[in-house]
């Protein structure tokens, strides 16, 4: 039996830009293990895998697969599958049930034909991190608490996963990323965190964002659409968004993949809407 594999590189207008992400529109006969394989043999950060759809309802379940473990959600991943449903169905609503929970996603394409997505996060929540996260992440990341911005702490936040954001109090220190991989990992496995977001504040409607992903066998995401969504409900949680806008992060630019992801966020509503484009990249059988 094959697999088709779709490949799509999210939150990007360019196939060498943005997060790649595998995308299987029908795993209804692969189980877990078979999932995990394919998402190891793909090598991506993570490959989405639609396990049951109902086409007229457009609604579809989702698993995530890193190389290495399923994860609840992935943004990256979720804007690719969207994209690829919309190219195969027609732009509109598609809803999405996940182990996070229900993510619907609204696609629309443009005069090009370029289709962009915008999903809605479940609720989001954030807290200040503890004393020994902090302490035990800066260590790993060969950091100290003078390169982090006073003005906003350390928070575990959550967007469907759990995020350890830590602001950066330059650019260049954001720059600088030189951390122990098996150490950050563990740490991250300890505290249940699927990447680290690291952030530079470059205004308040911009931001720079790199993101570690050891536990996932990744050194580095491109683009981290579940952390991006976490981190509206930072911003929420910290007081910084005091009416609704739209905020830009510049992701992967630090690596050579540089991505764009745009999220909302209202004060009123524990939910960030993310969007981001994405292009094939190719197919493939395995």
């Amino acid at each position: 039996m094959t697999t088709e594999i779709l490949r799509y590189s999210a939150f990007t207008h360019h196939p060498d830009g943005g997060n790649r992400a595998g995308v299987v529109l029908d795993a209804s006969a692969l189980d877990e293990a078979a999932m995990l394989k394919t998402a190891a043999e793909v090598g991506y950060s993570e490959t989405a895998f639609v396990t049951a759809r109902d086409v007229e309802r457009r609604r579809f379940e989702v698993r995530y697969f890193s190389p290495l473990a399923e994860v609840a959600f992935c943004g990256h991943a979720t804007v690719a599958l969207a994209v690829a449903l919309a190219e195969r169905l027609g732009p509109g609503e598609i809803v999405l049930d996940t182990p996070a929970g229900e993510i619907p996603v609204s696609t629309a394409s443009d005069a090009s034909g370029a289709v962009r997505a915008t999903l809605t996060s479940v609720p989001t929540r954030s807290r200040p991190a503890l004393p020994a996260e902090l302490d035990g992440t800066l260590r790993a990341l060969g950091w100290t608490s003078a390169d982090l911005d006073p003005a906003l702490p350390a928070h575990v936040a959550f967007g469907g996963n759990d995020h350890l954001v830590l602001a950066a109090a330059s650019r260049a220190r954001l720059a600088d990323l030189d951390y122990d991989f098996d150490a950050l990992a563990e740490i991250m496995r300890r505290y249940g965190w699927t990447t680290v977001d690291l952030v530079w504040r470059e205004s308040a409607e911009r931001f720079h964002a790199r993101n570690p992903f050891p536990v996932g066998g990744v050194v580095e995401d491109p683009a981290t659409g579940a952390a991006a969504a976490a981190f509206g409900g930072y911003l929420r949680e910290l007081g910084l968004v005091t009416r609704p806008g739209t905020i830009a992060i510049r992701q992967g630019e630090d690596m050579g993949r540089t991505s764009e992801l745009l999220i909302e966020v209202s004060p009123g509503d524990p939910r960030t809407r993310v969007t981001g484009q994405a292009v094939p990249v190719s197919g493939a059988a395995v």
